[in-house]
């Protein structure tokens, strides 16, 4: 396997790792202290999201929090059924550096 192929597979984790930004009013006001909000797989690990947002976004992260979203029991037409779980992010950047997730990769 050659060195680029190997980078694009890295790539690829990372942007698995990575599933989408959380764009809240909550997280909005998260961003004011540095923090940015994602979506990510319910078996992602804290050091894969810190390493992904640091390779995609070229930025220094000072923590992760994660935390699950259990999936709510809802109706539609009468008929019952459950979200999905999701897991967030919440990465705090080290102090200098900044992601604008509007704008996208």
């Amino acid at each position: 396997m050659s060195k680029s192929a190997k980078q694009a597979e890295g790539l690829e984790a990372h942007y698995n790792t990575l599933v989408q930004p959380v764009i809240t009013e909550k997280s909005t006001i998260a961003a004011e202290n540095n923090q940015v909000v994602f979506m990510t797989p319910l078996e992602a690990t804290k050091p894969q999201i810190s390493e992904a947002v640091e390779a995609l976004f070229k930025v220094k992260v000072k923590a992760v929090n994660t935390l699950r979203v259990k999936g709510k029991t809802k109706q539609f037409r009468g008929r019952p059924y459950t979200r999905s779980t999701v897991k967030k992010a919440i990465v705090t950047l080290e102090e200098g550096h900044a992601i604008d997730v509007t704008t996208g990769l």
